[in-house]
């Protein structure tokens, strides 16, 4: 099956059945990127995607997802490389200025000098910093060290100014690393007045890691759990359970969220599976259908929030309030 990228009658339907009664009237998204396609140097999945991912292009297509629910977002750019992310940078700054209640964070190499930073920040009107590990100067980035592409000096800059900081850490063990528990906790510790946001539920594609690592975490209070592209719930459980439901923000990780598939634990590894990674049509007795990775990630925060007998009042804060209050908005 090739890669798409199009809204289908039975997303719609299972959002209808699943979904509706689940998601709130107001949304504040915690996780987007907004872009134009080359600056992910033309990555093959974003192909069949718009190739200028504006903020009205977001508003309108992350409806597939959340119809009918009025969305601001925390942004960044798809720069994610040495020859991109200051072009991204300015992209996303005049994008985010459209709707006055969506922010921006700046995305920052590790090279860059932390005046820089803070310069850039207020130039551009961002409120914090997106990190990436292809920043790292090292053959294989997925076993970074978090200080290779976060480094402390800008951590640093992130106090002074009281930013916030989205951090996709890596390595195999994600959360359940001693090397990323000890670097969040030392950076928490020794910097508070950082907001830090752990995207991927803590990078809890397999929900193990992060019920394996929680407790190294517990105590901190400037750390928050973005829900992006996470399709299983046991992240989620763990976070409310140990942290409460106050850390837990709602975010789509757009445009990941529009496209197909699905992300399983596997042992001590997770995979990912999308539209073109298997025939679809052999896998299964039963017909079965790809949807959108944003509803399947709906659908595990919304099993995890059964799990947890999470009130109404709850479920709005993970998809709003958390973050309003987090960013200081009004």
């Amino acid at each position: 099956m090739e890669l798409t990228w199009e809204l289908r009658d039975y997303d719609r339907e299972f959002f209808d059945k699943e979904l509706d009664s689940f998601v709130p009237d107001r949304i504040f998204d915690a996780h987007v990127h907004l872009y134009e396609r080359w600056h992910w140097k033309n990555q093959t999945p974003l192909e069949p995607g718009p190739e200028t991912a504006s903020l009205e292009i977001f508003q309108d297509q992350i409806q597939w997802i959340t119809p009918g629910r009025e969305t601001h977002a925390l942004c960044f750019g798809g720069g994610l490389y040495e020859d991109t992310y200051r072009v991204s940078n300015e992209f996303l700054a005049a994008e985010v200025a459209k709707d006055l209640a969506s922010r921006g964070q700046l995305i920052v190499s590790p090279r860059m000098d932390p005046e820089e930073v803070r310069q850039e920040s207020r130039r551009l009107g961002m409120v914090g910093l997106k990190v990436y590990h292809l920043f790292a100067n090292r053959a294989n980035t997925q076993q970074a060290e978090i200080e290779e592409f976060l480094v402390e000096e800008h951590v640093r800059i992130a106090h002074e100014e009281g930013f916030t900081i989205t951090l996709h850490m890596v390595k195999n063990r994600a959360l359940a690393d001693p090397g990323n528990q000890e670097r969040i906790r030392y950076y928490c510790e020794t910097y508070p007045n950082i907001r830090l946001i752990l995207a991927h539920t803590a990078r809890g594609f397999n929900p193990g890691h992060t019920i394996e690592g929680i407790d190294s975490l517990k105590g901190l209070p400037n750390v928050w759990f973005d829900t992006s592209a996470v399709t299983e719930a046991g992240g989620f459980e763990a976070i409310v359970d140990t942290f409460g439901h106050q850390r837990l923000i709602w975010g789509s990780d757009y445009p990941i969220s529009n496209m197909r598939g699905r992300c399983i634990a596997m042992g001590d590894e997770f995979l990912w599976i999308s539209e073109n990674t298997l025939d679809w049509k052999t896998m299964s007795v039963t017909e079965i259908r790809p949807y959108l990775i944003g509803l399947e990630s709906l659908r595990a925060l919304k099993l995890a929030a059964h799990r947890l007998r999470l009130s109404d009042p709850q479920i709005e804060d993970i998809f709003y309030n958390n973050s309003v209050q987090m960013l200081g908005l009004s």
